[in-house]
């Protein structure tokens, strides 16, 4: 049976809980999953998510910051979380299936202004969990798994607006996306949404500070949809709502989905 998911980095659930409803009801994923909730668990609003037809929720949730959470019209068993570079931040959390596939939902730190580990602790913080991400997932190799959320890095030429212009800003510099590739890489993963689309500009985020977002069109592709080896053959259907972006209240990303044929 076809499973189409949807990742978003909502930038405050209860602040866009009526984006969240929007989605849901005209696009319709069986699995959405959020990042950056910045919400405690218990005051996400699950009701409303359910009565749209999501009653079955993992939550990692931390009080004005970070926060994880799967929504799924499919019954889903909580499959754990790890604590990526020890931070003790809530910035992962899995979730089983029915037909065994997990889904993993990871929102990785941006990673601060300054693209040096010496100068800024958040940017060695960021290296630091893909380190640990890239460690985990090659020790226990992904099956019949997918990796979605906010990665936090563009790291192809066509992922940013200006690859000469960004090279040093952090998102797109390269000792970022030589830890994101070695991450993907060494931990089994594939780039679903390249894998569908190839060639060409595809970006998930657009700055708050560009006075007309649509027209500078100075975007990243910070949102992500990774696949285990093994189902790689089963996923199509990758796009990206960008009308998200000029929806009232946006967040300053948009939802990225995929349909997986498990």
């Amino acid at each position: 049976m076809p499973l189409t998911l949807a990742t978003w980095n909502i930038n405050s659930v209860r602040l866009r809980e009526g984006l969240v409803a929007r989605l849901l009801r005209e696009e319709d994923p069986d699995i959405l999953c959020l990042q950056e909730c910045k919400s405690p668990a218990e005051k996400i609003p699950v009701a409303t998510f359910a009565a749209l037809g999501y009653p079955h929720v993992v939550i990692r949730g931390q009080k004005g910051y970070n926060g994880v959470a799967i929504f799924s019209k499919r019954p889903l068993e909580d499959a754990g979380s790890v604590d990526f570079a020890g931070l003790n931040h809530a910035r992962h959390v899995a979730a089983r299936l029915p037909c065994g596939a997990v889904i993993h939902n990871v929102y990785v730190p941006a990673g601060g202004d300054i693209p040096d580990r010496v100068a800024n602790e958040k940017f060695g913080q960021k290296l630091d969990f893909f380190t640990h991400l890239r460690d985990h997932f090659r020790a226990d190799r992904p099956r019949r798994a997918i990796l979605v959320g906010d990665l936090n890095v563009a790291p192809q030429e066509d992922d940013v607006w200006s690859h000469k212009q960004m090279l040093k800003v952090v998102s797109h510099t390269p000792i970022e996306v030589e830890h994101f590739e070695d991450a993907r890489e060494e931990g089994g993963w594939v780039d679903v949404t390249r894998l569908d689309r190839p060639q060409g500009k595809l970006y998930s985020w657009w700055s708050y500070r560009a006075p007309d977002w649509h027209a500078a069109d100075k975007g990243r592709r910070l949102d992500h949809v990774w696949a285990s080896r093994d189902i790689v053959g089963a996923t199509h259907g990758s796009r990206i709502l960008r009308d998200a972006r000029g929806w009232d209240g946006p967040s300053d990303h948009v939802p990225v989905f995929a349909t997986f044929d498990l």
